[in-house]
């Protein structure tokens, strides 16, 4: 390890010495201002009585592993609470981060900081977030074992971080402890189901920050792939106009149960927030009870008059396009709106534009009714290896679908 790079573990208790070159105090700990600039560290805290002295990064001249920190200026002035200041030893060291490559929540085990020479004097600028074991053996020694010992003892292990520039602040909490995270528009890109693995891991307070800035289509994918249980305690935690905008995004079927799930008030809050469509559409799943057809199925499909043409289809899938990747078959219905045929929608690629849905639709008809219970449902899918199943209110009107994905959520909840 060059001379140029300093540890955290090592910065503390590092003695601070004044313009004659004797001991003031020790470093007690270390901040950055981050609305200022997000890497460089602006304050040492020095504590050497009773009270703790602040060193502004101008103030300091040299910074050796070796002798210390050098003041240039000794116009110090005594430490005060400041809410701008984000201090390592306290609101960072121990905290988590996530680690968008590893897609797995890490703890801060020390920080990395490089020292370099701004307008003739030295200046600590974060580097990286230490989280491997290398760290953990610094914390274990420090004090204990001089530093170029242990950064001797620490070569025979890989090392094991994450950049600074690849973190940001999560918002504090009241108690202002502060945690990392990768950039959200990282997170973003993350498949739902990874990043729902990485939601389950953090805290509440954590997790609040995270569902509080991601984009609202995000969210909802990945709350759809979180545990159940979870997912009300972060509905619950968000404001009811956030957690409207994340449930309008979410499939129905699946935002009228986590609705069901919380409490009368809160899902009514939630409810009133959203939108006019999406609001009538779950309002009317949650009056069936959840282990039947009717609770069970979506009412999101495309049904089309038993007259139209694969050329209509197509027309029709085009403003379907968000919908594609879990649309398994299309519906035809009579002008009264009951369900006539279900046509798979792999027929409409090998048929003509001009050939008629009616004629490509499957020989059977299979259906079931919106009260049907959950058990027969998957006896239904299993008996017929069903990739859909269409579902009919009283009067024989399709009323929604139920699919294989939530066939498996049934299962796996078992």
């Amino acid at each position: 390890m060059a001379d140029n790079f300093l540890f955290f573990t090592e910065l503390m208790g590092m003695p601070v010495l004044d313009l004659k070159a004797r001991r003031i105090g020790r470093v007690k700990d270390a901040a950055l201002v981050p609305h200022e600039n997000a890497s460089r560290i602006a304050r040492f805290l020095v504590g050497g009585g009773d009270t703790w002295l602040s060193v502004r990064y101008d103030q300091v001249r040299a910074i050796s592993l070796d002798r210390g920190i050098a003041l240039a200026d000794e116009q110090l002035t005594p430490y005060h609470e400041d809410e701008f200041l984000l201090r390592i030893g306290r609101d960072l060291l121990d905290q988590q981060i996530i680690d968008v490559t590893g897609r797995k929540v890490v703890r801060v085990n020390d920080l990395t900081m490089e020292i370099r020479s701004e307008e003739g004097r030295d200046v600590l600028v974060a580097m990286d977030v230490d989280i491997g074991i290398r760290a953990i053996l610094r914390r274990l020694l420090q004090g204990a074992v001089p530093p170029r010992w242990i950064r001797r003892l620490q070569r025979s292990l890989p090392p094991n971080s994450i950049r600074w520039e690849f973190c940001n602040v999560v918002e504090p909490d009241p108690l202002r402890r502060l945690r990392l995270n990768i950039s959200y528009a990282r997170l973003e890109n993350l498949h739902p189901a990874d990043l729902a693995d990485i939601v389950e891991e953090l805290s509440p307070a954590e997790r609040e920050a995270i569902f509080e800035t991601l984009d609202s289509e995000v969210a909802a994918d990945a709350l759809s792939e979180v545990d159940p249980k979870m997912q009300v305690s972060i509905l619950e935690s968000l404001e009811p106009e956030k957690a409207a905008d994340i449930v309008e995004e979410m499939a129905p079927d699946l935002a009228a149960d986590v609705l069901s799930e919380l409490e009368a008030e809160t899902s009514e809050e939630i409810l009133d927030e959203m939108d006019t469509e999406p609001k009538t559409e779950v309002r009317e799943l949650l009056e069936f009870e959840e282990d039947t057809a009717g609770g069970m199925m979506n009412t999101e499909f495309i049904a089309l008059p038993e007259t139209a043409s694969v050329a209509d289809a197509v027309a029709c899938l085009r403003t379907w396009e968000d919908a594609l990747e879990s649309l398994h078959t299309l519906f035809l219905v009579d002008p009264e709106e009951r369900l006539t045929a279900t046509v798979p929608l792999a027929r409409l690629f090998v048929a003509e534009s001009a050939a008629r849905l009616k004629d490509l639709a499957s020989e059977n008809l299979i259906q079931a009714h919106v009260d049907e219970r959950q058990e027969r449902v998957t006896e239904l899918f299993d008996k017929y290896n069903l990739l859909a199943l269409p579902v009919v209110d009283n009067d024989g009107k399709l009323s929604g679908v139920i699919t294989a994905d939530d066939i498996i959520s049934v299962l796996r909840q078992k």
